[in-house]
């Protein structure tokens, strides 16, 4: 198994075996590869790039682009496994200049949670983590903003956030127990929701293989 420190910093090559290759954010590589195990999705391939370009919205399109013009030949459709991740509507814009589908919505919280369901709460004062985060808490978040080295920061970044919420795509009571753990040291209040693959399921489900050749 791939660790979660690979697929944050260097992502995760496609096999080379499959009819379409999914592009993704490696904070997905887990569950998509646990949808196809499960599905028998072997038309599916999966080509992740670094995960830690969640933290530079700016840098999916590029990154994008370039695992486009790497791998369209090999493949007779790419389907795009990323929502809108902080690219103010670029990326849709980027995957219709290139003839590319997308997972529909504006971040991976929202289709775990069911893109609709998400809308509908209006959350603006919650702080999220999926499995990926949890486990990737540090990497994520408490490094990049700087708390490791100046703990007292952590007011001003998340002092208008009141909770953490912890969408589960797993039932993990370790992971469960070090998100509580995280939302402790944020100093926000804890609720999990068990959200399993949600809209990420359907989304991957309409992604069917290409009609056999005509003779």
């Amino acid at each position: 198994m791939i660790p979660d420190a690979a697929l944050t910093q260097t992502g995760l090559p496609p096999s080379g075996q499959g009819q379409i290759l999914l592009i993704a954010c490696g904070a997905l590589a887990r569950e998509i590869l646990a949808l196809k195990a499960v599905n028998g999705w072997d038309h599916l391939d999966l080509h992740c790039l670094p995960a830690i370009l969640h933290n530079h919205p700016d840098r999916i399109i590029p990154a994008l682009r370039d695992a486009v013009a790497k791998h369209r030949d090999g493949y007779a459709d790419i389907f795009v496994v990323y929502a809108d991740c902080g690219t103010g509507g670029l990326l849709q814009a980027a995957c219709d200049d290139m003839g590319l589908r997308m997972v529909p919505g504006p971040h991976c919280y929202a289709f775990f949670e069911g893109v609709d369901t998400f809308a509908a709460k209006g959350e603006i004062t919650a702080f999220y983590l999926t499995d990926f985060l949890v486990r990737q808490f540090d990497a994520f978040v408490w490094e990049p903003l700087g708390l490791d080295k100046h703990p007292a920061l952590r007011d001003m970044y998340f002092g208008n956030y009141t909770k953490l919420v912890y969408q589960a795509q797993t039932e993990d009571p370790a992971l469960t127990a070090k998100a509580q753990a995280c939302a402790a040291r944020l100093g926000l209040a804890f609720e999990r929701r068990f959200t399993g693959y949600g809209d990420l399921a359907t989304s991957l489900a309409s992604v069917k293989p290409p009609p056999p050749p005509s003779a």
